[in-house]
């Protein structure tokens, strides 16, 4: 090999190495950050859940070393959502703790199938109104169950007695002294968070989640506040395998129904907010079966763990993008502090205040409601408006799993609605001023022209019905794209009507 070619191949090589290295040491850059945002949302996730705060650091961990390591998206990082508290809460109240892995394990399994018969593809066809209404429910029911942990209170079931309960949880806040102090660390951490990004930059050091529960926790050490803390189980203790008898309870309607509403729910959050980290690095874009298994992977060890279902989650996802990192390593590394922290410091979350967390929570939850864009969309789109808000709605006043079928269902109706115009063209002499006969003037030619489907049959049957009765008609159907069967038999009822009251109607066949 000549000496020029000797220079090129070691000169590609440097080049090599020094990318290896930048990007390493990138990704341990930003698997910090990303740990730093994970381990108060893990516990808090956790805690509004209704379980162990460890079961979120696992979830956390299985997002790092599991999904982590998994093809799909390179650099979305997965754990417990905030978007899955509420489904979360439920199921645990409904069927309790024991029955939570199963219900993962089986959200796991069928996610797994999902991937492998290539059909992630295929959650990119829901409707963005009944994600962002989904969201926005959820944030609404997260919301107002956490104002009752912002002060030490038990939250009632349901969306709407949460909300209803309010006046009297004010009403009782005001006359207990603990119940003040705990409001005031969580009011603080949301103080915190709201004001944290406004602050300069340098000063910015730590996440905005870790640094508001950091100084909510100093504070309450300090004032020796008479605050709920976190309770603490430890790793090991906390981590449950589903047994015989749980699987059992899959042959139940609600189990098999929670487990379906966990595999739509975080299969549709992991791949839209892969849709949303996607438009914010240049890198390789995702495979949406690929990921769709991935998060199958981590769900199906999450539920042989006990522990909460996850989802890509774009919060620590836009953070590891804003740190820098370049590969997966950095998805992977976090994970790996997580299990560190879990097993070296469990003891950490004890000091916790709930308040803070709760906090932490209302903040997640109020980001998750489409504010600033629902008056754009409900002047640009008002049918997707109605559908967000009546999806939202819905999930306050049932639960998740009824809501977005509602939303569902919504959003199909309207998109029937919105393709099924039918337009009525009418030609011919209209005799206007003439002495002749409806038959001498010749016939109407009716055009019909659009999509006749039942939902605008009562407009085109008042139409036809309008015509003169002393004409004869010529209806022609060959403008019509699509016919369905209510239309079409009652197009033929309406012709054989003409016809028998003596004026001839000829209908051409779409």
């Amino acid at each position: 090999m000549s000496a020029g070619a000797n220079t090129l191949v070691q000169a590609v090589r440097n080049g090599l190495a020094r990318r290896g290295t930048g990007d390493l040491r990138a990704d341990f850059t930003a698997s910090l950050v990303v740990f730093l945002v994970a381990v108060p949302l893990c516990v808090g996730v956790a805690v509004a859940s209704g379980v162990p705060a460890e079961l979120g650091l696992v979830t956390g961990i299985v997002g790092g070393l599991v999904t982590g390591l998994l093809p799909g998206s390179s650099l979305q990082v997965s754990g417990p959502a905030a978007g899955m508290t509420v489904l979360v809460y439920e199921a645990v109240q409904e069927y309790g703790i024991s029955a939570l892995g199963v219900v993962v394990l089986g959200a796991g399994v069928l996610q797994l199938a999902m991937g492998a018969l290539r059909l992630g593809r295929w959650f990119r066809a829901i409707s963005i109104a009944v994600v962002q209404g989904m969201l926005a429910g959820i944030g609404l029911v997260l919301i107002a169950g956490q104002l009752y942990a912002l002060v030490d209170a038990e939250a009632p079931a349901g969306g709407l007695a949460k909300i209803g309960g309010l006046p009297g949880l004010a009403f009782d806040t005001l006359g207990s002294g603990p119940a003040l102090a705990a409001f005031a660390i969580g009011a603080g951490t949301v103080a915190v968070l709201l004001l944290w990004p406004k602050i300069p930059a340098a000063a910015r050091v730590l996440p905005a989640p870790l640094a508001a529960v950091a100084l909510a926790t100093v504070a309450a050490f300090a004032f020796d506040a008479p605050v709920a803390r976190v309770e603490v189980q430890g790793l090991l203790d906390a981590v449950q395998p589903p047994g015989t008898g749980d699987f059992a309870r899959l042959a139940e309607v609600g189990v098999l129904g929670t487990v379906i509403a966990f595999t739509l729910i975080a299969s549709a959050e992991s791949l839209f907010s892969a849709a949303a980290v996607d438009r914010l690095h240049d890198g390789p874009r995702t495979d949406y079966d690929k990921e769709l298994v991935a998060q199958g992977a981590g769900n199906t060890v999450c539920g042989m763990l006990g522990a909460l279902p996850m989802t890509a989650v774009i919060v620590r996802s836009s953070a590891n993008l804003q740190a820098g990192a370049r590969t997966k390593a950095s998805r992977v590394l976090h994970g790996v502090w997580l299990l560190v922290f879990a097993a070296v410091f469990p003891a950490a979350l004890g000091v916790i205040p709930v308040a803070a967390l709760a906090g932490v929570l209302v903040h997640a939850g109020w980001k998750l409601i489409p504010v600033k864009e629902f008056a754009p969309l409900w002047r640009e789109h008002r049918g997707e408006a109605v559908v967000l808000g009546a999806t939202a709605l819905s999930i306050v006043v049932t639960n998740m799993f009824e809501g977005v079928l509602i939303g569902l269902l919504l959003a199909v109706a309207k998109s029937a609605w919105e393709t099924s115009h039918v337009h009525v063209e009418v030609s011919g002499a209209d005799g206007t001023g003439d002495d002749r006969t409806g038959d001498d003037l010749g016939p109407l030619r009716v055009r019909v022209l659009g999509n006749a489907t039942f939902l605008r049959l009562p407009k085109l049957l008042d139409e036809l019905e309008a015509l003169p009765r002393d004409r004869a008609i010529e209806l022609d159907l060959t403008g019509l794209r699509h016919v369905d069967h209510a239309c079409g038999a009652a197009l033929t009822a309406w012709t054989d009507r003409h016809n028998d009251e003596g004026v001839k109607a000829v209908k051409v066949a779409a």
